[in-house]
Order: structure tokens, then C-alpha cells, then sequence
């Protein structure tokens, strides 16, 4: 199923097993390789919520080439947080009373062979077609930084601990065995801004341009050599004009 195409590229739901099997190829490059050197063609990146996600394939018109993948799974209401993705990281116990559908994004990622803007912009009028036509409320998923070691990012987390920490009533909890709890590691801390959007995740930098928030803590995944945040983005929040760009990017 065809969401939207905008310039070279398209966006569409996958619609057979090969579809999923060419993003799981794509997200082991992207997620996996610079840890397991080589791979091969076949090397895939399985979990079991590919069974249960729908897969979007951002795909170049000429050739068919997959540029961009992303799964989601819609939720009804928080009642269906136990069942996703990042529920097995963080406690989201609190979000279970927001109003609303949500929809989580997960293993969000670029072909790195590719570094046309224009893949994320199909990307996101894809999404946010979907949102509009699901009354989808909350987006939310986990926010990744390559490998572990904290001390690498240090000014990234001290701008999200300075502002972007989520709302009170809303947030993330500690579930997963190690975490690095920026919040109080880097409090009071003066974030050099350029150095912190650096080395931002650019997912991240989108999230927040949206009004988007973060937990308090990252978890360090050692299975996926990440350090990820749990993300949200209130709909009904995200700044007038960026909304307005995305609905008319939505209608190409």
C-alpha cells in the first residue's frame, strides 16, 4: 500500500514477507554491522515485533532501491503499552492514562550509503499522513546513540536534561538493568548547544524540533551497542508552523 511519493522517492506499507526480509537486511547495516564486521548479503537484523509491526519501505521511484526503513505499532490507549517495543526498557506505567491513540516508531533508520535529506522528508510526510488518518495522539519510541560509552555525549544529554525532560505525569521510569541517569548526572550543568546537536541522533533532533521530550535516564543497551532514550511527541503540541510544513509535505 502506497502512503505518498514526493520527488525520488515513495513510501508504502509492506505487503509480503521479502518486504520485511529487505528491512531487516537494511537495519542490520545500519544497527548492527560496525559490531559484527562483514555479515554478508543475508545478514539480518529479527526481533520479535516484526511480527506484530507494520513495516514502511521508503524506496527511490527509478529503481526500487530501499532507502529508508521504519516500523509501527498503533495502540488504542495506554492500556496496550505493556505489549510494544519499549515497554521491555522503561516502566511506562504513567503514560498508561493518556488519552488518545499512540503509535510507536521503531528501528527508524537510513540505508548509510545514502545522504539525501529528501529520504527523511518522504519519511515524515509518510508518518505524518498516517498520524492525521489514525488520530494517532502520542507518537513514542526509543531515541538511539551509537555504542555505550556516555562520556561521548555528554553535551547532548546535558541540553536534553536541561530542556527537553519529559512532563511529570507522563514520565518513563527505570525498568531495564543499566541505566546512565543523566538527569541528575548532569544537572546544573551549561550544555554547549553546537556540540550537543552534533552529536545528537538526527531522529532525536527531529523529535524535539516537534516539541518532543525524553525520559530522565538512558538505557545502555549492550545487545544493540546503544545508549537510547524513550521519546514522546505530543500531537496536539507540536509548533504551529512545523505542523503546517509537514501536513502540506503530507499532501504531495
Amino acid at each position: 500500500m502506497q502512503l505518498i511519493s514526493r520527488g525520488k522517492y515513495t513510501a508504502r506499507q509492506s505487503v509480503a514477507p521479502q518486504d520485511i526480509k529487505a528491512a531487516q537486511r537494511l537495519r542490520y547495516r545500519a544497527f548492527l554491522r560496525r559490531e559484527n564486521e562483514g555479515g554478508g548479503r543475508e545478514a539480518l537484523d529479527v526481533d520479535a515485533f516484526d511480527e506484530i509491526c507494520t513495516h514502511i519501505l521508503i524506496e527511490t521511484v527509478k529503481d526500487g532501491q530501499l532507502a529508508c526503513v521504519f516500523r509501527i505499532l498503533p495502540l488504542a490507549s495506554g492500556a496496550e503499552l505493556p505489549n510494544c517495543y519499549s515497554a521491555q526498557y522503561y516502566d511506562l506505567s504513567a503514560l498508561e492514562s493518556f488519552e488518545g491513540g499512540m503509535l510507536e516508531i521503531g528501528r527508524f533508520c537510513t540505508d548509510p550509503d545514502i545522504t539525501d535529506p529528501n529520504v527523511l522528508r518522504c519519511a515524515w510526510a509518510a508518518l505524518t499522513r498516517y498520524v492525521d488518518a489514525n488520530d494517532v495522539a502520542l507518537m513514542f519510541g526509543c531515541s538511539s546513540f551509537a555504542g555505550t560509552n556516555e562520556l561521548a555525549y555528554d553535551a547532548a544529554f546535558a541540553l536534553l536534561a536541561e530542556r527537553h525532560i519529559a512532563p511529570k505525569r507522563w514520565m518513563p521510569q527505570v525498568k531495564a538493568p543499566r541505566v546512565f541517569d543523566f538527569s541528575k548526572r548532569l544537572s546544573g550543568a551549561r550544555p554547549d548547544r553546537r556540540a550537543a546537536f552534533r552529536d545528537m541522533p538526527p531522529l532525536l533532533r527531529t523529535y524535539l524540533a516537534m516539541g518532543g521530550w525524553v525520559s530522565d535516564h538512558a538505557v545502555v543497551d549492550d545487545q544493540m551497542d546503544t545508549l537510547h532514550v524513550f521519546t514522546g511527541v505530543e500531537v496536539a503540541r507540536v509548533p504551529g508552523a512545523r505542523a503546517q510544513r509537514l501536513r502540506i509535505a503530507a499532501q504531495g
